[in-house]
């Protein structure tokens, strides 16, 4: 029997007994469902974060502090030990929370260790409030745009670093507050920025604004200035403060190589450690979160698991009654000279096709079914995350989960399979 007979053999014999059959497909049908829908979601939340990276800084960007002593954080009872070193860390934590501050001489310093590319000190600005056309003044935190930097835009482009002129991206929970009528419409418009200097004197300056942020699950609450407007509202901050005072940097973003192994990462950090700083990269930053969302993927990929585990038991059954059922016929097609791997073959191809079926359609009913509750969220309860697609799916995925369901059929059928390859083609012949 050629292979293209054997397979359309093994095809037509898998539903000789339909009700069985079915039930069969259906206990894989489940466990594959589950296993797509599964990864489906644990791709979607990954894939995010990726994204949410982005906006946070690049993966050859890390965020360096000088390494603090125990008595100079915030102590565990009682309050910490005035420095005269320290500068406010600019992150959230508890009241009064600072670290030393960078000087000119650190940056050079961090400049000449052993993988570092480039050092951008980062520059610190705590404004007053930002206002829109003399309307109503809101707070505001102003964040940096290290290198490699993204952001995730809802309408806009990003700030031009390289540009003269004052620009400043806004989260989208300011356009309506600021008098906008839409994301769209704020573009291009300007807006006032007042910071207070040393001398207690207020200070306005206008920028652009070039775009609009969504929300991430890194927050979007800053408002993100080009490097024109950062200079512009650090040395209007600055007046009045000594010259020697001024250069004082909470943290600096040291660039290294591109597609650095985790190992020379962590070498790195050794070397600014032993130098008296710390490093910290967006993996640090998101790594423990993503731990967390693989952690419980990975359980529901096990209930899945067991799913097929124990339909793996119905594909046993199944082809031990067609075995029982065709002893005659097994014992003709090795009595005209079917070997004892074809027949092997034969059963396990029935197996492999059982496996297939179900796979198949559960993967298949699981994209639907998940693209149609992505959709729904995002348009409710996500509608806050906009970008998120809470089950997505790889298509190379989708693929292995279907070669796995038929790696497990294939393994549960060899048992039968076996058995109708060993049988003796007389006795099979006078089976009643």
């Amino acid at each position: 029997m050629r292979t293209t007979d054997l397979i359309a053999s093994a095809v037509s014999s898998t539903f000789r007994s339909k009700t069985r059959t079915i039930l069969t497909i259906l206990a894989i049908f489940v466990g594959a469902f589950t296993l797509t829908i599964t990864n489906g979601l644990g791709t979607g939340i990954n894939r995010y974060i990726d994204d949410t990276v982005t906006s946070i800084g690049a993966e050859d960007v890390m965020t360096v502090t000088k390494t603090a002593d125990a008595t100079n954080g915030i102590a565990d009872t009682g309050p910490a030990e005035y420095n005269p070193d320290s500068i406010a860390s600019g992150q959230p934590g508890p009241p009064g929370a600072s670290v030393i501050a960078l000087t000119p001489d650190d940056i050079d310093t961090l400049g000449g260790i052993d993988g570092v590319l480039a050092v951008d000190p980062t520059k610190s600005v705590s404004a007053d409030y930002i206002e829109y056309a003399d309307g109503t003044r809101y707070v505001l935190s102003i964040g940096s745009l290290i290198p490699g930097q993204t952001v995730q835009l809802a309408a806009g482009a990003e700030p031009d670093g390289d540009s003269p002129e004052l620009q400043v991206v806004l989260p989208v929970s300011y356009i309506e507050p600021l008098g906008f009528d839409g994301d769209d419409e704020a573009v291009g418009k300007t807006v006032t920025i007042a910071v207070t200097d040393a001398e207690r004197t207020q200070h306005l300056v206008e920028a652009t604004i070039v775009g609009v942020a969504e929300p991430t699950l890194a927050g979007a609450s800053s408002v993100i200035p080009n490097a024109a407007l950062t200079d512009a509202l650090f040395s209007a901050q600055n007046t009045g403060v000594p010259t020697d005072e001024q250069q004082r940097y909470a943290s600096a973003s040291v660039t290294f190589a591109d597609g650095a192994t985790d190992e020379a990462v962590t070498g790195l950090k050794d070397r600014l450690a032993d130098a008296g700083y710390t490093g910290t990269t967006v993996a640090d930053q998101l790594g423990s979160f993503k731990t967390v969302i693989d952690a419980i993927v990975l359980v529901l990929n096990a209930f899945a698991v067991i799913a097929l585990l124990a339909a793996s038991f119905g594909i046993v059954n199944t082809l031990f009654m067609s075995v029982q059922e065709r002893t005659r016929e097994i014992g003709l097609m090795k009595a005209m000279g079917m070997g004892s791997g074809r027949v092997f073959s034969l059963f396990s191809l029935e197996a492999v096709f059982i496996g297939f079926l179900g796979s198949a359609i559960g993967a298949g009913i699981a994209i639907l079914a998940g693209t149609a509750l992505s959709a729904a969220l995002s348009g409710a309860l996500l509608a806050n995350l906009p970008g998120l697609t809470l089950i997505a799916f790889d298509p190379l995925s989708i693929v292995w989960i279907i070669v796995l369901v038929m790696g497990i059929a294939f393994v549960a059928g060899t048992l039968p399979a076996a058995r109708a390859a060993r049988a003796d083609p007389v006795e099979s012949l006078r089976y009643e």
